[in-house]
């Protein structure tokens, strides 16, 4: 093709631009490099650390320089999480000035809740009834995404995917980017499995682990 007509033709016909990861996707679990990087397609504007934790099913993050108003999600966020095929949502452990409840966007939903990293069994069930339900994923994030949402997302692991309980602190430890814990980091961790013990209740099968756990 004639290099000159090649460019006006580029010019009068728009190329489309790359659409957002779908997180929906349950397609063998996501990569180290994703569990771990600073954020992944499909994050909400403000959001930091958003990551994958189980492919279509569960992610991960925080606020973009801290939520220091505790307000949590805005509702544009919200919307973009539904848009986005989320259907559950929680703040973990710092969202006192937040306002939860449910945002409606087509023909989906996004239920957005508190959560406590010590008390972690209510998520557990939300993701579980995700896995089972084949419903869009759960959000989990914290102040800064490095944390709280670490330790639920930990406990996933251990729950979902038969993670062992040393494991799932070293994916914590290498996730937090350096960031300081009170008391020490592994003091922070070992505090909050203390109260952590897998739920024979919410058993899933082996396809369904392969689909969705990293390797």
């Amino acid at each position: 093709m004639n290099r000159i007509f090649a460019l006006a033709l580029a010019c009068i016909i728009p190329i489309p631009a790359a659409s957002a990861a779908d997180v929906t996707s349950r397609d063998g679990g996501p990569s180290q490099s994703e569990m771990l990087a600073r954020t992944n397609s499909g994050a909400p504007d403000g959001a930091a650390f958003f990551r994958p934790v189980l492919d279509g099913v569960l992610y991960r993050g925080g606020f973009s320089g801290g939520d220091k108003a505790r307000t949590g999600l805005s509702s544009s966020q919200r919307q973009s999480l539904c848009s986005e095929g989320f259907s559950r949502g929680f703040y973990a452990d710092f969202g006192k000035n937040t306002e939860y409840g449910k945002t409606s966007c087509g023909s989906g939903s996004f239920d957005y809740q508190s959560a406590r990293s010590s008390r972690p069994g209510n998520v557990m069930k939300a993701v579980h009834d995700v896995i089972k339900g084949n419903n869009g994923p759960v959000y989990i994030h914290c102040m800064w995404g490095v944390h709280s949402s670490g330790a639920l997302s930990a406990m996933a692991l251990v729950q979902f995917c038969s993670w062992s309980e040393d494991r799932a602190k070293g994916y914590w430890n290498d996730a937090r980017n350096g960031a300081p814990c009170s008391g020490g980091c592994d003091a922070w961790i070992d505090g909050k499995f203390e109260r952590f013990s897998v739920d024979p209740a919410l058993r899933i099968t082996d396809a369904e682990r392969a689909a969705i756990c990293p390797d």
